[in-house]
């Protein structure tokens, strides 16, 4: 369980930061999540995204297409790091080709020195490892894709 001054001071990092949302958990299993409200971020966000489609048609067309046809994704729930393996010389949690079960390890993501555990919300296989070790990722990017 997190005390007060704890969470008080994790506000204040995501009041700080450019993060929209903070997500942590202890050794203790304590889970703690917080939102920045972005109405007039994802606005802007939107506007962006849309006259991008139409600027370059035949290239976006044919990569959104796939996405959505190929099966389902797994996406990262918090903004951080990406790590395939445990360690640097440990092998991939998952790799294409892998069936995975609904509550598999298939990696990690660090956010503010914690290592949290990104496990799978389903049965499936690995058709697609969209994302590289070491890259940050985004809240909601697809990190998986799992057929």
């Amino acid at each position: 369980m997190y005390n007060i001054d704890e969470i008080k001071e994790f506000i204040a990092v995501l009041e700080d930061s450019s993060l929209s949302v903070l997500e942590l958990q202890n050794e203790n299993g304590s889970k703690i999540r917080l939102e920045k409200p972005q109405v007039a971020v994802q606005a802007a966000s939107v506007v962006q995204a849309a006259p991008a489609p139409q600027s370059a048609p035949a290239q976006s067309a044919p990569t959104a297409a796939p996405v959505a046809d190929s099966g389902k994704t797994i996406n990262a729930p918090i903004v951080g790091v990406f790590y395939a393996a445990p360690s640097p010389d440990a092998q991939p949690y998952v790799s294409v080709g892998k069936h995975v079960k609904k509550g598999d390890t298939v990696c990690i993501i660090e956010a503010m020195k914690c290592m949290n555990e990104i496990q799978a919300e389903e049965d499936g296989e690995i058709t697609e490892v969209i994302v590289k070790d070491g890259e940050l990722v985004e809240y909601g990017q697809p990190l998986f894709k799992i057929g």
